[in-house]
């Protein structure tokens, strides 16, 4: 079993970790169902947060009466104080807990410090005095919020995606993290889907030493596969090497990594899906895709304002109005049998 500690916070669990977002779209008792299946087979982190709808409380019925075997990672979105004592305690409540074991700023547009007018890193530190709280995260999707949360000091883990189709930047903030002592914990090791082999994923995230990957698990199949890397990890092998390089060629330069940062949009366009439709078709059952249902999603398209508050919201600097219309033409093509799919 490999095991991975998170930084300073000496906080040790197997390289598996729970990412409860998913759970939010299926029943409770799935979800409990899902979640103790996975502490039984020794996964012992659960990554949820206020955001995630129900998440919380189904994470709270799962370990209700045995919290002290597993370690809980959660996140305010809070812009204020008041909102973030708001989420803190309601976060406590859902969870049948008395303390959390990594609270996380989520995504903030900036890097809370001390003195800075918001008073948030100060309620952080008071929640900790409190015991309410163990460790201190940050959650970005901004390269430049993150370089300066392990510049600071301040923090014990930083969650950002990371995966086989990172770039430089990336590997240098995980190396950052190390020298830091601080806990690197990887979201969006399968890149919101585009990556369909979690074998490929999981070797190469098990290279580095200090990673922590969550996986985000909706269905007991996608546990289950997961599960079987506890006893049996997979290794990078040259075949998995190969399809890692086929992968980062076919899906060099911009594409939409489906974080859901730009949404909601004003006329009601899937915006993180209907982005990166093309790849979705070409990486997975295109039959799926090509539903009644998804034509009418993708439609939408035309009625787009080009406001830009897609582009302004995305934390990847994407020019999205242009990726909706490329994408768009695309599946238009698709639709006519222009351009082939399996």
């Amino acid at each position: 079993m490999q095991k991975v500690t998170l930084g300073k916070t000496g906080i040790m669990v197997n390289k598996n970790g729970f990412g409860a977002l998913p759970i939010q779209r299926i029943p409770k008792e799935d979800a409990v169902y899902l979640v103790r299946k996975a502490y039984d087979a020794g996964i012992t982190y659960f990554d949820t947060a206020r955001w995630y709808t129900d998440s919380e409380e189904k994470l709270g019925e799962a370990f209700d009466g045995m919290r002290e075997h597993v370690y809980i990672a959660t996140k305010t979105g809070a812009a204020d104080v008041e909102t973030f004592w708001k989420d803190l305690e309601t976060s406590l409540r859902n969870l049948r807990t008395d303390y959390i074991d990594i609270y996380q700023f989520h995504n903030p547009s900036f890097c809370p410090k001390p003195g800075d007018g918001s008073g948030l890193y100060e309620a952080m530190l008071e929640a900790k005095a409190q015991g309410k709280i163990r460790h201190i995260g940050i959650t970005n999707h901004r390269l430049a919020v993150a370089q300066e949360a392990i510049a600071s000091g301040l923090y014990e883990t930083l969650q950002f995606p990371f995966s086989y189709l990172s770039g430089q930047q990336e590997l240098d903030l995980v190396e950052a993290c190390k020298q830091a002592d601080m806990g690197f914990v990887a979201m969006k090791a399968l890149s919101g889907g585009l990556i369909t082999n979690s074998a490929a994923a999981y070797a190469f995230l098990a290279q580095y030493e200090n990673v922590l990957p969550i996986w985000g698990v909706q269905k007991e199949s996608e546990l289950d596969e997961f599960i079987t890397y506890i006893e049996h990890p997979p290794v990078l092998t040259e075949e998995l090497e190969q399809l890692v390089s086929h992968d980062r060629k076919e899906l060099s330069g911009e594409f939409c990594r489906g974080c859901g940062y730009c949404m909601p949009c004003p006329v009601g366009i899937e915006i993180n899906t209907c982005a990166r439709m093309s790849l979705l078709i070409r990486r997975s059952p295109s039959k799926a895709q090509l539903t009644a249902q998804a034509q009418e999603m993708m439609k939408k398209i035309e009625d787009c304002l080009h406001c830009g508050q897609c582009k302004g919201k995305c934390p990847y600097e994407l020019d999205t109005p242009t990726l909706l219309e490329k994408n768009y033409k695309d599946y238009q093509r698709i639709l006519a049998g222009e351009i082939k799919v399996d």
